[in-house]
């Protein structure tokens, strides 16, 4: 009887979900007929703007993007806020109803394509993992045919011949999975085969570790893989106490191991973008450390008073993706940036990239975060995107599969679910060419020891194998 009541219970909610829905579309449609049809048609059909009849969704298709691109506008575009018009219901309604409208319902996940022709290449696409993983952050090679991917919820799950293990790594760190934290990104150590050595970020609160108002900051450990358990943990980076954060946003964090061998990581601003310029602070960073975990000599703070030794750089937002040029050795970094402002830079040591003081962008209730873009001592982005693309992972190419892509810098983005091309020439991005759109956020890239280009995916999960055709 409980069981039977229970669901009568759920059919009644979905019903009365389902009759706010259309009432809300149905409000929407009044509303787009005297503010909208102007530009986009009577019918959504497009008149002087686009159509807004669609299957791919060029700002990105989800109904909080929808939301925020009527409510503040798209930089860049004629498309104006509305939020000095419109209350949020209204804008709500408007959302309804033009997702109601669509054909194909906009969060519907899209089949992966098997063939996309781009400017170079005839490119075949196969779908290599898709089930057992799940939010998967960060994938990298161990040898040809296997690879260890990490998933945000806390896990490290091994890939062997493209087929995920059911079983994930026993007995590997406990992270603060709220917001973007939990697991983040992994390396493998350069001299993996003699050592085993594997690096994992992480969201750390020392204490009430599943409080998400708990203090708490991003660490970094390595540790060793052995009969599918994680051992000899060693701790890398972990602040002390007093510089933890409560309810923290934006963690971070990406790896690189340079030429070198030296190991960069990155630090959100956590939400406490007041700290990014103070050297004494942890948030919105880079640090370059030894692979022990020990402080390079010749860090750029190493003598400076009350600054942490570890940093190499500070006023970075977040930074989401880095790569070092094959030639140059130059280390380019993808940092998002608020609402607009996305940026591309390439690391300098000791640099101020100028979080929050310069920005391209604004801050996510539409209030101005800085009105100023420049500053004297803080550098410049080389590209920017304005609307954010929610930029993510960067991988230059140097496959012998892609002999057209070499050293083409590759970038990924989570919103705008987009995999672009970026030719390079010196500190310049000769143009933009995009590979992959709308078919799910993208959280990394690799090429792999085959020589293929791996795109992982988040909503749908997946991780997908592109080779030339």
């Amino acid at each position: 009887m409980k069981k039977k009541v229970t669901k009568i219970l759920g059919l009644l909610v979905l019903q009365f979900s389902f009759l706010a829905i259309c009432g809300s579309a149905q409000e929407g449609e009044k509303l787009y007929k005297t503010y909208c049809a102007g530009c986009h048609g009577a019918n959504l059909e497009g008149n002087s703007a686009s159509s807004l009849i669609k299957t791919a969704w060029k700002y990105g298709r989800s109904g909080s993007l929808m939301t925020r691109n009527i409510t503040f506008g798209i930089p860049g575009t004629e498309m104006i806020a509305w939020n000095q018009v419109l209350n949020k219901e209204q804008i709500k309604s408007l959302v309804d109803f033009i997702s109601d409208a669509q054909k194909i319902q906009p969060n519907i996940d899209r089949a992966i394509p098997q063939h996309i022709q781009t400017e170079k290449y005839d490119l075949h696409i196969e779908e290599w993992v898709e089930d057992v993983i799940k939010t998967p952050w960060a994938i990298e090679f161990v040898s040809k045919d296997s690879a260890l991917v990490s998933e945000r919820r806390g896990m490290l799950r091994w890939i062997v011949k493209g087929t995920p293990l059911k079983e994930s790594v026993r007995g590997v760190p406990q992270s603060q999975e709220f917001k973007t934290g939990g697991y983040m990104d992994i390396a493998i150590d350069p001299k993996y085969k003699e050592n085993g050595w594997i690096y994992l970020a992480f969201s750390f609160a020392p204490e009430r570790i599943n409080d998400a108002s708990a203090p708490a900051m991003t660490k970094i450990v390595r540790g060793k893989i052995d009969n599918n358990n994680w051992v000899a943990e060693e701790n890398l980076f972990e602040v002390p106490n007093e510089l933890l954060v409560t309810k923290g946003n934006r963690w971070g964090c990406r790896f690189l191991f340079d030429k070198e061998g030296y190991l960069y990581f990155s630090i959100g601003d956590m939400g406490y973008a007041e700290y990014a310029q103070d050297l004494s602070k942890p948030v919105a960073k880079i640090y370059r450390i030894n692979p022990d975990g020990s402080v390079p000599n010749d860090n750029p703070f190493i003598n400076q008073v009350d600054a942490l030794p570890q940093l190499f750089t500070r006023g970075n937002r977040n930074v989401q993706g880095i790569a070092q040029h094959p030639e140059t050795g130059d280390i380019w970094f993808t940092e998002h940036g608020p609402m607009g402002g996305d940026e591309l830079n390439i690391l300098k040591k000791g640099g101020n990239y100028g979080w929050p003081d310069i920005t391209y962008g604004i801050d996510y209730d539409g209030s101005v975060v800085s009105d100023q873009t420049t500053q004297e001592g803080m550098l410049q982005p080389i590209i920017f995107w304005n609307p954010s693309i929610a930029v993510s992972p960067a991988e230059f190419s140097n496959s012998p599969l892609f002999p057209h892509w070499k050293n083409n810098l590759f970038i990924g983005a989570l919103a705008f679910e987009e995999v672009r091309r970026l030719p390079t020439d010196g500190n310049k991005v000769e143009y933009q060419e995009m590979i992959l759109k709308g078919y799910g956020r993208v959280r990394d890239l690799k090429f792999g020891p085959d020589g293929a280009f791996y795109v992982v995916l988040n909503q749908p999960d997946k991780i997908l194998r592109i080779t030339p055709k």
